[in-house]
């Protein structure tokens, strides 16, 4: 017993059942819990820049074979682009079929769209597709750090890291130090970690408490709906994948169990970036190929968000009684390949890209995302859940893709 109380995932389980407890009971005061959730999370994005930069340029830099950079960055985008658009087709057909949103018939001019004002206003800012691929570019690269802009921290390492692999021996001074200071950082996490079951006890207890269970009964379909295509999507789509290459999506989601209570607890992936690479290595993943790969998908394979943005906006669609087209639908699916991009560098990305795709794909008032809000907060457990488990999957398939996985510690390690 006493074992089992120090494992983090069972101190997680039950902090996110006592957060559910204050939030349903004492919803004042789980509201008063946010900064725990807020500040564990502030924790774990202030070592992701540097992190994901020193794994990438280490990566590449310890690529042998200049040339197989390049390929193993490539297969990744075609396997990225690939999974999103089975995780959005499922969406569609998932949202067409049971259409949580007829006979809703709401009146968008009655909305109350306060709260969400301020996603609107950033939706506006996001821009065309010109301004975000000029947007991957830093202005200089310790302000792209600084601010957390994953985009444009992912563009400087791949750059930098192909830069020192071009030097050859004159690197290793830099590479070296480089990683030693990620070293640091690893261990600099594994402290913040001690403290991810208060953090998810205030994200729970917050969520429930401000949100409440009971009010959010009349969009519960739409809930129903979207856990139902993550659940399809990863057993399925990615378990038939996976079969393929000899790997059993069950045996991998227990073996990362403990990585996804914590995303479950915070609604945030990046809580676990640098456990979920450690682990990946442990699986038999080569080095450089999971520190090239798992970074680039936090920017470029969000599955779970894909899924959210696609049904959201075809529910709004139905909710106000202005249904999109087969037509519309394609070409909202292909508007979401390149904007879902940008979600990972951005604050509250999966609301903002939403509203920001609105005005493009149909004719809808972007201030009608103010109908799902209340129950945004409720689904981006499951898009954080979708997010992980979709990367860990895509590092094992383009290192097997590679011949960089070791099968036999693989079985080891997941049996």
């Amino acid at each position: 017993m006493r074992k089992l109380v120090t494992l983090l995932y069972f101190q997680v389980i039950v902090a996110i059942i006592i957060g559910i407890l204050i939030g349903h009971f004492y919803p004042s005061l789980g509201v008063q819990l946010k900064p725990l959730g807020d500040g564990f999370i502030k924790l774990i994005k202030m070592v992701v820049a540097p992190l994901i930069f020193c794994s990438i340029v280490l990566g590449i830099a310890g690529m042998e074979d200049v040339k197989k950079i390049g390929k193993v960055g490539m297969k990744a985008l075609l396997y990225f682009q690939l999974s999103t658009m089975v995780a959005m087709l499922l969406g569609v057909m998932v949202i067409n079929l049971l259409k949580p949103g007829d006979g809703m018939h709401v009146d968008a001019s009655s909305l109350d769209t306060t709260e969400v004002a301020g996603y609107i206003t950033q939706s506006k800012e996001q821009g065309g597709v010109k301004d975000f691929l000029l947007n991957i570019i830093p202005e200089n690269v310790f302000g792209a750090l600084s601010s957390g802009n994953l985009l444009q921290v992912l563009f400087f390492a791949v750059l930098f890291g192909y830069g020192l692999s071009k030097i050859g021996a004159r690197a290793e001074p830099a590479t070296r130090v480089m990683q030693s200071f990620l070293d640091g950082l690893f261990a600099v996490i594994k402290m913040i970690m001690r403290v991810a079951p208060i953090g998810a006890m205030g994200a729970m207890g917050f969520t429930i408490g401000r949100y409440g269970i009971s009010s959010l009964s009349s969009l519960g379909m739409l809930m129903v709906a979207f856990y139902f295509t993550c659940l399809l999507y990863v057993f399925l789509a990615l378990g038939l994948i996976l079969k393929y290459y000899g790997i059993s999506v069950f045996k991998l989601v227990r073996y990362i169990k403990e990585e996804l209570l914590v995303v479950l607890g915070t609604s945030s992936s990046e809580s676990v970036l640098p456990a979920i690479m450690q682990k990946l290595e442990r699986m038999g993943c080569s080095r450089p190929v999971v520190r090239l790969a798992v970074p680039t998908g936090y920017s470029f394979n969000l599955d779970g968000t894909t899924i959210y943005l696609t049904m959201a906006a075809i529910f709004l669609a139905q909710a106000l009684d202005m249904p999109m087209s087969l037509g519309e639908q394609l070409f909202l699916l292909f508007v979401l390949t390149i904007t879902s991009n940008g979600a990972a560098g951005v604050t509250g990305s999966g609301f903002i890209i939403l509203a920001a795709t609105l005005p493009v794909v149909g004719h809808m008032p972007v201030e009608s995302v103010a109908l799902i809000f209340g129950i945004d907060r409720f689904m981006s457990e499951a898009r954080a859940l979708t997010n992980l488990v979709g990367n860990t999957a895509a590092t094992l398939v383009v290192a097997r893709w590679e011949n960089e996985l070791d099968m036999e510690q693989l079985k080891s390690e997941l049996g």
